[in-house]
């Protein structure tokens, strides 16, 4: 059959909405908040699409999806042949339905988006991968035969579980190494559930072990094992794939008051501990009833509704900068909103106050104003003198970025890494000064998001295949 053209086929319906619970029923559950869509609200999405000739859709995604190819499979009702067309160039259609920023990438250059909304993918994209899950089935993609290769991946984010799937499809052992009790990664102690249910994550990484992939926990590689013990010890070539959790604090008086905890801590235990479960898990959290959130991305907008759902009455969002520069996404900042996420623009925190017990009661504030831009920009916020506030709060989340974990630079020789840390590595094959060593994601990056890191992932898995085969 021939497939429409764009002459054929114009843009005559609005974009499918996707139903979601109702915001003050949410606020106080950690259910997913969109409940996805259903077969016949997926074609409908799904007959918007043009299939362009020429998808500009295709060349912004980082890893080359499809997208024209598995919406038309989803028009003709071929579900599960979606989710395998999805998974060609994608090993976490079913994450990056729900978490990667396709307003700025697919979803940007989607030429109905010129006149009009663009095609839901991120959406469809989510609905194929769901419904391959629910039915149970299993369908091994083609796999070259074995190479006698052993590749070490160390961190089981999507940049290394990416990598991961890629190499093992190519013949090679792959093992990937993780620090924490569960793999996964940024997805498992940094995404909340609400945003991204943790059996989802675990769904793709079962269908990775499936294919051969072996997962060790527990393994904190930089003490455990080495870099270098690895190499020596039967592996081929490394991939470091650690990211970028180191706490970054903004090293003003009060930091260090019972009450505040950096975003990374906050959410792991909440996350990926279960706090929000305490007793039955046995990782307590503070829960304030007023509770500030630093910062402006996605992990603010995470941290301010975690707080919201442990209880609080209120939550803030304080930003130095006005709204049109807040860096989360869209849809982010208009869930946290409809769900009663308070936001204080164009305000600076100067200092944490405590009480007499070492508890956080307040938040001294001054306010800010725009000027130029800077170096990122935006415009620099300018302190307004006089301005001066204090915001009574019982609990701080400083959620201003991370930095670059320190451990397997600081315990692997000729390792070369930047003035803040981050490793160096060739940015279309991810090679690091050290020969057999890889790396990828945020550890090189910075902080930036899952579907980079995923295509990271795949151009070092392509390098490395080559390296290792001569």
């Amino acid at each position: 059959m021939t497939e429409p053209t764009e002459k054929k086929r114009k843009p005559q319906i609005p974009r499918t909405p996707m139903p979601e619970q109702d915001p003050k029923v949410r606020a106080r559950n950690f259910n997913e908040v969109p409940f996805g869509y259903n077969p016949e609200l997926a074609k409908l999405e799904a007959s918007r699409c043009l299939q362009c000739k020429k998808p500009a859709c295709v060349s912004g995604c980082p890893v080359s999806i499809d997208i024209p190819g598995f919406i038309w499979l989803i028009l003709k009702e071929d579900f599960r042949g979606a989710a395998r067309k999805l998974k060609e160039m994608n090993s976490l259609p079913a994450v990056c339905g729900r978490v990667c920023p396709q307003e700025d990438q697919c979803e940007k250059v989607c030429i109905l988006g010129k006149k009009g909304e663009p095609v839901a993918i991120g959406r469809l994209e989510r609905f194929a991968a769901d419904l391959e899950r629910a039915s149970g089935e299993f369908v091994m993609p083609p796999m070259a035969p074995p190479t006698g290769k052993k590749v070490a991946v160390v961190g089981s984010g999507p940049a290394g579980l990416t990598l991961a799937g890629d190499l093992v499809k190519k013949g090679h052992k792959v093992t990937v190494f993780e620090a924490l009790h569960k793999a996964g990664g940024v997805l498992v102690y940094g995404i909340p559930e609400f945003r991204l249910p943790k059996d989802i994550v675990q769904a793709e990484v079962d269908y990775l072990e499936k294919l051969g992939v072996e997962i060790r926990t527990n393994m904190v590689i930089g003490q455990i094992y080495t870099v270098d013990e690895l190499l020596a010890n039967g592996y081929d070539a490394v991939f470091l794939g650690t990211g970028a959790g180191l706490p970054t604090f903004m090293n003003i008086p009060g930091e260090n008051l019972n009450g505040v905890y950096s975003a990374n801590e906050y959410l792991t235990r909440s996350n990926l501990m279960k706090a929000y479960l305490f007793p039955k898990y046995d990782t307590p959290i503070a829960r304030g009833k007023k509770v500030a959130v630093l910062g402006g991305g996605n992990v603010a907008m995470d941290s301010a509704r975690t707080a919201l759902r442990l209880g609080a009455d209120d939550v803030y969002i304080v930003y130095r900068r006005s709204k049109k520069e807040l860096p989360a996404r869209v849809e982010e900042v208009h869930h946290a909103e409809e769900e009663g996420i308070q936001f204080h623009f164009l305000t600076l925190p100067v200092e944490i106050l405590g009480n007499d017990d070492g508890w956080v009661c307040g938040m001294k504030c001054q306010r800010m104003e725009l000027g130029e831009p800077d170096e990122s920009g935006r415009r620099r916020p300018i302190p307004v003198p006089g301005s001066e506030f204090v915001l009574e709060v019982d609990m701080v989340v400083v959620a201003i970025g991370t930095g670059a974990n320190p451990l397997i630079p600081s315990t692997t020789a000729d390792l070369k890494t930047n003035k803040w840390g981050y490793i160096v590595a060739d940015p279309e094959t991810g090679a690091t000064s050290k020969k057999g060593v890889y790396a990828g994601g945020d550890i090189v990056t910075g902080s930036a998001t899952v579907i980079l890191a995923m295509g990271a992932g795949r151009k070092a898995a392509d390098a490395i295949h080559k390296y290792l085969m001569g």
